[in-house]
C-alpha cells in the first residue's frame, strides 16, 4: 500500500512521512490485509525496497544502463499496486524449510518400507517400462519447469511476488530430484531396469517432443509473469496434472504398483499451493482499477498461446495410456478432465480456453 503524506517528503529523517503504524512501536509500514499482520506479513511485505514507498533516495543499486535492482518492465502486466499481493499459502523461508523437509521424510520412508516389503518385484512388467521410460522422461519436465520458475523469480518486483515464485521452483526441483532418486532405487530390485531410458525417451521419443516444445518456449520468455502464468494456469492443468494425476496415479495400483502414486502425492499437493497463489495474484490484475482491460487482454494472449503448444503436449503422450497392461482409465477421460479443470481455472480470472 502506498505511503500516506500530508505533506512532501525531502528527507528520510524519522517522522517526515505518516504509515501504517507510524504512531506506535511495531515499526510495520505497510497495511496488513486483514485485522492484524500475520507472521508471513511480517517477515515479507516490504523486505524489498520500493522507491515509490520508503526509499526516497531512490534505489541504493542501480544496472549500468541506470535502471534500479528491480523494474516494473520485467512483466507486460501493469499494476496500480504490485504490493497488494499476499500469496494465500503464507510460505517463507522457514515454513517452506520445513514442509520441504517433512514432505522429503515421507517420500523416503514409502520408498523404503516398499522396497523393504519386496514391492518394486511384483510390478507388472509392463507398467515397470512405463516407469522406466515415462516416468524417467517426466524429471526432465520438471526440473524445465522448475528452471524457468528460478529465473522468473528474479525479476518480481516484490518479496511477495518472488517469494511465491521460488518457492513454486522449489517445488519442482524436489520432485524431480525424488523421481531420480525413487527409479535410482526401485532400480536395484528390478533385474535389467536401465536408469539412462528416461533420458533417451525425454530426447529422442517423438511422442515427447511436444511437452519439451511447450516447456522450453516457457523457459524462453523473457517476460517473468508470462513463465509463471504459463505453467501454473496453462501447462500444469492441460500436462502436469493430466500425466501425474491422470495417468500415474489412476493406472499404477491396478498394475501392482503402491508406491509411486504416495511418491506423486506430494507433487498434486504442492500444485494445489501454487495455483492458489497464482489466481490469487492474476485476478489482483485483472480486476486492477487502473489496468484491467489492459492485463486481460494481455492474459488472454497467453492462454491462446501456451494452450496450444500444451494441446499439442497432451496429444502426443496419449499413446502412453494404451502401454499398461491394466487400463482402469482412458485418455479421453483424463483428457476431458484436464480440459474441464484448465476452464474453471481460467473463468475465475474472466479468460477462456480456445478451441481446438
Amino acid at each position: 500500500m502506498s505511503t500516506v503524506e500530508t505533506s512532501p517528503v525531502k528527507s528520510g529523517a524519522a517522522g517526515s512521512a505518516i504509515f501504517a503504524d507510524s504512531d506506535s512501536r511495531k515499526y510495520r509500514y505497510f497495511e496488513p490485509r486483514s485485522k492484524r499482520a500475520t507472521h508471513y506479513e511480517d517477515v515479507t511485505v516490504d523486505v524489498q525496497p520500493d522507491p515509490e514507498r520508503y526509499l526516497i533516495q531512490n534505489w541504493i543499486i542501480s544496472f549500468s544502463n541506470g535502471k534500479g535492482a528491480y523494474n516494473k518492465d520485467n512483466t507486460q502486466a501493469l499494476s496500480s499496486n504490485w504490493h497488494a499481493f499476499r500469496a494465500p499459502d503464507q510460505e517463507w523461508e522457514r515454513t517452506h524449510y520445513q514442509r520441504q523437509s517433512k514432505i522429503e521424510a515421507m517420500v523416503q520412508s514409502v520408498i523404503a518400507n516398499g522396497r523393504k516389503a519386496g514391492a518394486p518385484k511384483s510390478f507388472d512388467k509392463a507398467w515397470v517400462k512405463v516407469l522406466q521410460n515415462h516416468l524417467g522422461a517426466w524429471k526432465h519436465a520438471e526440473f524445465g519447469l522448475g528452471t524457468s520458475l528460478m529465473q522468473a523469480q528474479r525479476y518480481g518486483y516484490t518479496q511477495m511476488i518472488n517469494n511465491a515464485t521460488l518457492t513454486n521452483a522449489s517445488y519442482k526441483l524436489r520432485l524431480s530430484q525424488d523421481i531420480t532418486l525413487y527409479l535410482a532405487e526401485i532400480g536395484m530390485d528390478i533385474p535389467g531396469f536401465d536408469d539412462e531410458a528416461g533420458k533417451r525417451t525425454w530426447l529422442e521419443d517423438k511422442g515427447w517432443q511436444g511437452t519439451r516444445e511447450a516447456i522450453e518456449t516457457i523457459m524462453g520468455s523473457t517476460d517473468y509473469l508470462e513463465q509463471y502464468f504459463a505453467i501454473n494456469i496453462v501447462f500444469e492443468p492441460l500436462v502436469g496434472e493430466l500425466f501425474r494425476s491422470g495417468f500415474l496415479m489412476q493406472v499404477a495400483s491396478s498394475n501392482g504398483d503402491f508406491i509411486t502414486p504416495a511418491v506423486i502425492s506430494a507433487a498434486e499437493a504442492d500444485y494445489e499451493r501454487n495455483l492458489a497463489n497464482a489466481i490469487d495474484l492474476f485476478h489482483l490484475l485483472v480486476n486492477d482499477a487502473q489496468y484491467s482491460d489492459h492485463n486481460r487482454k494481455l492474459f488472454q494472449g497467453w492462454v491462446d498461446r501456451h494452450a496450444a503448444l500444451a494441446a499439442t503436449a497432451a496429444a502426443g503422450l496419449q499413446p502412453i495410456w494404451s502401454q499398461p497392461h491394466s487400463k482402469p482409465v482412458q485418455f479421453v477421460d483424463s483428457r476431458a478432465n484436464a480440459v474441464e479443470r484448465t476452464k474453471k481455472i481460467l473463468g475465475e480470472l474472466g479468460l477462456e480456453l480456445p478451441k481446438e
